[in-house]
């Protein structure tokens, strides 16, 4: 398979903006993200509004972590050579692990002004942080980018536009880790509606799905990593930064849910 679509779905007029399919998954996943959060608070018995404190706080987290992330661990002799470039987002360049840490500062600031608990509201953002974890890789396809490893097997796929300087018959088959991703990341948000459901929903042990979709997740990341392509002779280690990233939140979730497992309640 050859995959060499044109990220930019269409040009504004007068103005020459480019909009991306990138742009529109992002714009979708935030939506569906925000549903998905309106549920969870309605269900917690507050005002389903209330949901929309969340926006403003979790669009600047996601945005504005994920580009230092990408900026602090990726491509930080860049920004020195070219400091205004942090600004230019939609030139593309940002991390997954900067977008957490952003969401999980947005979340401490809305349990706060709501007077809720931290890890209740990490449980009701964990659907949402699911499904934007797959349709953000989504994404990355569309864009040809975040490609995996050559590969000789029926299922690698061709991106020219990510090894555009190779005649179309050289450009090597890859492995398509992105779509491998989204698929791990819809699983993930099954598993969590399921583990909702069977833990007695509004009954279960605050802190049991956050730790959950950590666990998974970043252990999903971790084994993932092996098939993706590295950024880089600064990412050449046994062990890519991605990788690395993940073990800290993935030990963390770990140790909480077999926190929440041995005693058999909630985290204070």
């Amino acid at each position: 398979m050859v995959w060499d679509l044109d990220p930019v779905l269409f040009w504004v007029p007068l103005i020459n903006l480019p909009v991306r399919y990138y742009g529109i998954i992002f714009s979708l996943n935030f939506i569906l993200g925000l549903l998905l959060f309106r549920w969870q608070v309605k269900r917690s018995g507050a005002p389903a509004d209330e949901a929309l404190d969340m926006v403003w706080p979790g669009f600047l987290g996601l945005v504005i972590g994920a580009r230092l992330g990408h900026v602090l661990f990726y491509n930080f002799d860049y920004f020195l050579s070219d400091p205004v470039w942090l600004f230019r987002v939609w030139e593309g360049g940002l991390a997954s692990h900067g977008a957490a840490a952003g969401l999980l500062a947005a979340i401490f600031w809305y349990a706060k002004r709501h007077k809720k608990s931290f890890l209740d509201t990490c449980d009701r953002l964990s659907f949402s942080g699911a499904l934007g974890s797959s349709l953000i890789r989504l994404g990355n396809f569309f864009n040809s980018e975040i490609v995996g490893k050559r590969t000789s097997s029926a299922w690698g796929v061709k991106f020219p536009l990510y090894d555009y300087q190779l005649p179309l018959d050289l450009v090597p088959p890859r492995y398509p880790s992105q779509l491998v991703e989204f698929g791990a990341g819809l699983l993930i948000l099954g598993l969590l509606l399921i583990i909702d459901r069977l833990t007695g929903g509004e009954k279960r042990p605050r802190g049991l799905l956050i730790a959950s979709f950590f666990s998974l997740y970043f252990l999903a990341r971790f084994l993932m990593e092996f098939l993706k392509e590295r950024h880089g002779p600064l990412d050449n280690l046994f062990l890519s930064r991605g990788q690395l990233l993940s073990i800290i939140p993935f030990m963390l979730g770990l140790c909480l849910l077999i926190y929440l497992i041995k005693n058999k309640r909630s985290v204070s």
